[in-house]
């Protein structure tokens, strides 16, 4: 089984995430903030991940430290989980729409930290949810996980349903790229012999 549980404690935010690649897609989520929530939601359904996750951050400040570190933390366990990645498929992508909008991702779990996010949300917040955090998770995400991550929202009018196809597409393209790759069976998916 493809699992990992990692705990980071900070004088900001504690947090315990416990992951299983090979899941059923099921998250059980107690973060304080409602809507990144409903985000990480899409993740595990779509990633096909289980996700357990635990933050008590400084919400009183804002939603800040607690979306960010649990990117760090999620990067962290999904890294632990997929181990040395020899016979992963590596690469994925995805593009998912809702409605009138629009989002392409594309994920390389190649051991180098890199982001491109590409979102001009029409709106600051999502209710109290402030929507430049979304970039925010994935800097931590990548940076922790050792990934390099493309996001573009493509088009969109509705700020939930921009925020909503990012998630969802990261979803599918991180599934496609931990999946096992049959003729990879033992390789490592790369020249160099390592990742």
């Amino acid at each position: 089984m493809r699992t990992a549980t990692i705990k980071r404690d900070t004088l900001e935010t504690q947090i315990e995430i416990s992951v299983n690649l090979d899941g059923q897609g099921e998250a059980k989520l107690d973060t304080g903030v409602p809507f990144f929530e409903h985000m990480l939601d899409q993740i595990a359904r779509h990633g096909m991940i289980d996700i357990d996750i635990k933050a008590n951050g400084d919400l009183h400040i804002d939603d800040h430290h607690t979306v960010e570190d649990v990117g760090i933390t999620l990067g962290q366990a999904i890294a632990k989980a997929v181990g040395d990645k020899k016979g992963i498929t590596r690469y994925g992508h995805a593009y998912v729409p809702l409605d009138e909008a629009l989002s392409r991702v594309v994920i390389d779990l190649s051991g180098r930290p890199g982001l491109e996010f590409h979102c001009d949300f029409t709106r600051e917040q999502i209710g109290t949810f402030e929507t430049q955090l979304v970039m925010e998770f994935f800097q931590g995400f990548v940076n922790h996980c050792g990934a390099s991550l493309h996001i573009d929202n493509i088009r969109g009018i509705n700020a939930h349903h921009q925020a909503e196809t990012i998630f969802k597409a990261f979803g599918r393209a991180l599934r496609m790229a931990l999946s096992a790759d049959e003729r990879m069976a033992g390789k490592m998916p790369s020249t160099k012999g390592s990742l």
